[in-house]
């Protein structure tokens, strides 16, 4: 009796210490960054003062308003005017800067906080985050309490799939009871939207859609190869992603533009659906195969240590073994990608609302950087430089009820804004680098967005994220 006492104290003294190791971890994690915390002196407090001088791009019509003042009150916008008489207030001379609406990017995995200061020093305003755990659960909750400085943020649940896509980032259904349970579970506890994945099968994605018609929760829909592509035009399905699946499913790679015509036209008859392109994702397999160094890139520094060190090695490794295997896949990525810029091409000559996402967050797409490359692959593919900057702004904006609110500068919309240089109707890339970021209404300058790059770039926080995904792992598998 006396040696098993002693053996269960020795086995709750090793629990202790390692859940007493964890706490130390995860704490010294979220201590990290406590510069996004509110009140810390990074970040303006005020959320009420008059913008003068500013050199206004509205985007929900295609003008410059110039040389007007924009009144922000508890940072919503309330009047736009070239004289506005307003007393006691704090004043920001935007001397002659382009003052526009905050970029949205509408296809992001985030994995850790520090990244959501790249997405601002991005001039990235908004995320939908489209891989849910609860550790987004809790950023969502930080975010709309204002306890963090943070682009506004929306993520989907897990991912939903069928039962032989098997991986530790899939949700595997079977049944359709359980299908419909797990649409009504993810809206209760706090998730936007529903993803759907790749092998649900018609039984299993009826399911979702009727549950989530009845739940009243959008869909986010990556086409599972299960059902014909056309079942993704539900009117309950908000968003198609990824040019790519065009490809890949009903194209059957295929790089057939008569191919491609009836699918452009089924997307665009049906009036509910944006699409959302992700090309520079699918470009990153061509860089990293024309790049064997890629890993070893400043970039990837920007990149969460476990990300980096598992998603990105793996994706590496598998385009290196297949170039190694047959050189030709190097020229097949390639075309592939120059026919994704034909289908934005196609999809936009139908009127089909792009909304612009990168999948940033894996592989070696850079949260917030990439943003950037995504917005110059759609002015490649021949969108006038107005027609790119709506697809982060105004298209975003209008795919879900739930961000309406954002997307435009307009009376009653919220200031979410950016401060350009120069005329991003002129040149694109001076959106890389924003004068000042606002926030809700909260101004960010140039010198505190360099810190967030920074400090996103040295931190080692790989044992805490390998926490959460195992939380995540605990809770959702």
């Amino acid at each position: 009796m006396k040696l098993l006492k002693r053996f269960f104290k020795i086995v709750l003294g090793i629990v202790a210490m390692v859940a007493i190791a964890v706490i130390i971890v995860l704490v010294m994690d979220t201590l990290g960054t406590n510069y996004l915390k509110d009140g810390n002196g990074a970040v303006s407090n005020n959320s009420t003062y008059l913008i003068t001088n500013a050199n206004i791009i509205p985007l929900h019509r295609d003008t410059v308003l110039v040389n007007k003042m924009v009144y922000i009150q508890n940072g919503i916008i309330k009047k736009i005017s070239e004289n506005l008489d307003i007393k006691n207030i704090e004043v920001v001379d935007a001397k002659g800067k382009y003052l526009l609406p905050g970029l949205i990017d509408m296809h992001v995995h985030v994995w850790d906080r520090y990244e959501l200061g790249l997405y601002l020093s991005n001039g990235v305003t908004a995320v939908r985050n489209v891989w849910g755990t609860p550790m987004h659960l809790r950023i969502k909750s930080e975010v709309n309490s204002d306890k963090i400085i943070s682009p506004h943020f929306f993520t989907t649940g897990p991912k939903l799939t069928g039962p032989e896509f098997i991986g530790d980032d899939n949700l595997n259904l079977t049944q359709p009871k359980e299908a419909a349970e797990k649409v009504v579970s993810y809206q209760h506890r706090g998730y936007d939207f529903i993803k759907t994945y790749y092998g649900l099968d018609k039984e299993l994605f009826d399911a979702v859609i009727e549950q989530a018609a009845i739940s009243k929760i959008d869909i986010v829909a990556h086409p599972s190869q299960k059902v014909p592509f056309s079942y993704h035009l539900n009117p309950q399905i908000k968003s198609i992603e990824h040019a790519e699946e065009i490809v890949q499913q009903p194209l059957q790679f295929n790089l057939d533009t008569v191919q491609l015509r009836p699918i452009i036209d089924s997307i665009s008859n049906s009036k509910h659906s944006s699409f959302c392109p992700t090309i520079t994702v699918f470009n990153n397999i061509y860089q990293m195969l024309l790049n064997d160094s890629i890993l070893d890139s400043e970039s990837l520094f920007y990149m969460n240590p476990l990300i980096k060190k598992v998603d990105s090695k793996n994706q590496f490794d598998r385009w290196h073994n297949a170039k190694q295997e047959d050189l030709s896949v190097v020229d097949r990525i390639k075309n592939q990608h120059d026919f994704h810029l034909k289908i934005i091409a196609q999809l936009h000559k139908a009127g089909v609302p792009i909304i612009c996402g990168t999948d940033a967050g894996i592989g070696v797409t850079i949260p917030g950087f990439s943003i950037h490359k995504e917005l110059a692959f759609y002015k490649e593919a021949g969108l006038s430089n107005y027609e790119v900057l709506k697809t982060a702004t105004v298209n975003a904006a209008q795919t879900h009820s739930i961000m309406n609110q954002l997307g435009s500068i307009e009376t009653g919309k919220v200031a979410n804004l950016l401060l350009l240089d120069s005329n991003p109707l002129l040149e694109l890339s001076t959106l890389e680098n924003p004068s000042s970021v606002f926030v809700k209404g909260r101004k960010i300058n140039r010198n505190t967005l360099q810190k967030f790059k920074e400090m996103a770039r040295k931190r080692k926080n790989l044992m805490a994220s390998g926490l959460r995904y195992l939380e995540y792992l605990l809770i959702e598998k």
